[in-house]
Parts: structure tokens; sequence; C-alpha cells
């Protein structure tokens, strides 16, 4: 049995939920979520949380936890965004929004770009933090990780673009011969 699963799923104020077939509209403050649940699962709400039962617990086993925590997010994302910040470390490292455009400056021969989507807000702050918010946590999590791939953090010096509450192991350099 999925623990992760079985557990209900709270309502914040505010949030609607409405169900039809299979579909599940989900709508708050900041952003409208739509949801197919598949199936093998059921739904109810009672006392502001929300239940996901299984039908046939052995077909459908793999997928409850996962189908639990996609919801969650959803309900969790109408209601207040996620944010996640990533910091540059290195010489000369730096972040620069202009208009829909997001510019790396992280010790290439060229600047890179990247198109922000039109659900994040992103915020440069003091030139070496970047600040991602948005209420579709899928969608966030994938650019911080697109932009964290282009120069992830070395363990010998620490330089690189990292999360900021991040622990980067550190590795002893070469040593001298005596």
């Amino acid at each position: 049995m999925s623990r992760i699963g079985k557990n209900p799923i709270s309502i914040p104020n505010g949030i609607d939920i409405k169900m039809e077939d299979r579909l599940i509209k989900i709508s708050g403050k900041y952003g409208n979520f739509e949801h197919i649940l598949e199936s093998g699962y059921e739904m109810q709400i009672a006392d502001n949380k929300l239940y996901l039962t299984q039908i046939d617990p052995k077909k459908h086993l793999k997928f409850y936890g996962l189908t639990r925590s996609l919801l969650a997010n959803k309900i969790n994302g109408a209601a207040e965004p996620f944010k996640k910040v990533l910091i540059a470390k290195g010489v000369g490292y730096k972040f620069q929004v202009n208009g829909t455009k997001l510019i790396l400056s992280v010790g290439y021969s060229h600047p890179v770009e990247f198109s922000i989507p039109t659900t994040l807000k992103v915020e440069v702050e003091a030139n070496t933090k970047l600040i991602l918010s948005s209420s579709n946590k899928e969608e966030l999590g994938f650019f911080a990780a697109r932009i964290r791939k282009v120069r992830p953090p070395e363990p010998y010096k620490g330089k690189g673009i990292m999360y900021e509450n991040e622990k980067i192991i550190r590795k002893v350099g070469k040593s001298g011969k005596k």
C-alpha cells in the first residue's frame, strides 16, 4: 500500500474543486488547473480534505502516490505560488532579464539565453541571485533544472549555478610532491 497515496490532501481556503466525469478542475487565486483522473481511482471531498482511493489496488498501486502528489501540487499551487532560488557562484557569473529572455553569463565565450515561459515570474537580485516563482510546480522545477544544467556546481572550487540551500560536497585538489 502506498504511504503517500493514502494521505488526505487538505484544501486551503479559496480553492474550488469540481469534478466532471474523470476531469478534475481546480481553481484558485493563483491559477486554474485540470487533471484527468485515471479510471482506477475515485475521489471524495469531505471536511475540506480530498481523499483519493483505489478501485483495484493490484493494478493501480504503482501510480497511487504519484497521482496524489500531482493533485496536491496543483491544489497548493492554485492557493500559493511555488518558489525556487538559484545562485551563481564564480568570477563574472551573473543573471540578467531582458524582456522575455533570461541571459546567463557563466564563463562561456558567449552568453546563454533562455525564453522565459509565460507562467513563470523571474526576478534577479544582486546579479547573482535568481528568484523563480510559479503556481505550476512541474514547470518551475523543469525550468530551474535547465538553468542549473548550463553550469552545474563543481566540487573543487564550488563554482557554478546552484540552488539556494544546496550543499556542495567539496573535494581536495592535487597535493604537491614532498
